[in-house]
């Protein structure tokens, strides 16, 4: 019975990541219809801005705390920055395009991306510091689930409860429901649509930077490669919740982290994605919509 917990919560805990990746790309869809396929990239340059401003600060002397809360400021405005940056330059020039363009943009993007940071950084794995400490008061069940997961789970939760508001009940929120649900209303009401899509990319890019912070300090190293696989495993957990809904996101996130964390401890490792991405196909076959998207209808 406690190792299925300790498989539960390890699940629950690579849910939680693909969540604040999966969340990048549903509200992006939901907005202009595209998905980004440079939003695992931005997770991982998120995870390298950690990693040199942890390091920088090491150095200098700071404690932990103030080392993973300025790393992790870093993180969420120098990829807010590069998410801002691809949407200006990659996509909003391809707004009005045949769909396919800005599908070849963004796969374009996500591999310059990766060969930018292969080049300014190295091939190999790097490890990653540590930068959440272990808790006395979680010795009694450290070996169902450690401090850095309980971190995971709550900035998570916390996250999901802030966005909830922000979508909710403020200005910017209701201006990208307005936007989601018709563009050309909603500019004809007055909704600045660029700066809300601008917003979109940019609080995507935000949280995809926080979970590669938290997942990096969690594993304890990065690569250049970590966006990819990120990447692809959060847009599948997009589309098994339902691609454009944001409760959606979040389910699908969490079954996929538990059916990768039980086919990897009753199964095998090497059958951990054959399962992930078995379950995508059986979505897509019985449910195309996802499991909480709704069904769109054609009109002719």
């Amino acid at each position: 019975m406690e190792y299925f917990i300790e498989l539960f919560f390890s699940g629950l805990t690579r849910g939680s990541i693909y969540a604040l990746i999966a969340l990048g790309y549903t509200m992006v869809y939901g907005i202009i219809g595209l998905i980004n396929f440079a939003h695992g990239e931005i997770y991982m340059i998120g995870a390298f801005t950690a990693f040199i401003v942890a390091t920088v600060l090491s150095i200098l002397g700071f404690p932990l705390l103030a080392i993973f809360v300025i790393a992790a400021v870093a993180a969420a405005v120098w990829s807010s920055a590069y998410g801002f940056t691809i949407e200006k330059l990659a996509y909003k020039p391809l707004r009005n395009a045949p769909r396919l363009s800005p599908l070849i943009s963004a796969i374009g993007m996500s591999i310059f991306l990766q060969n930018y940071v292969l080049l300014a950084q190295t091939s190999d794995f790097m490890p990653f510091p540590q930068l959440i400490p272990d808790f006395a008061f979680m010795d009694p069940i450290a070996g169902v689930i450690g401090s850095s997961d309980l971190i995971i789970l709550v900035t998570t939760a916390v996250v999901m409860i802030i966005l909830t508001w922000l979508i909710k009940f403020t200005r910017i929120g209701k201006a990208m429901r307005a936007t989601a649900q018709d563009r050309k209303m909603a500019m004809l009401v007055g909704i600045n649509v660029n700066n809300v899509i601008s917003a979109t990319f940019v609080i995507g890019s935000a949280l995809a930077a926080i979970g590669g912070l938290l997942i990096a300090s969690h594993v304890g190293q990065i690569n250049f490669f970590i966006g990819f696989i990120a990447g692809i495993k959060a847009f599948t957990a997009a589309v098994l919740g339902g691609i454009g809904s944001i409760p959606g996101a979040v389910l699908g996130s969490f079954i996929l982290g538990l059916t990768e964390a039980f086919a990897t401890g009753y199964v095998s490792s090497d059958y951990e994605d054959v399962f992930a991405f078995s379950l995508l196909v059986l979505i897509l076959i019985f449910r195309p919509s996802g499991l909480l998207g709704k069904a769109t209808i054609e009109k002719v």
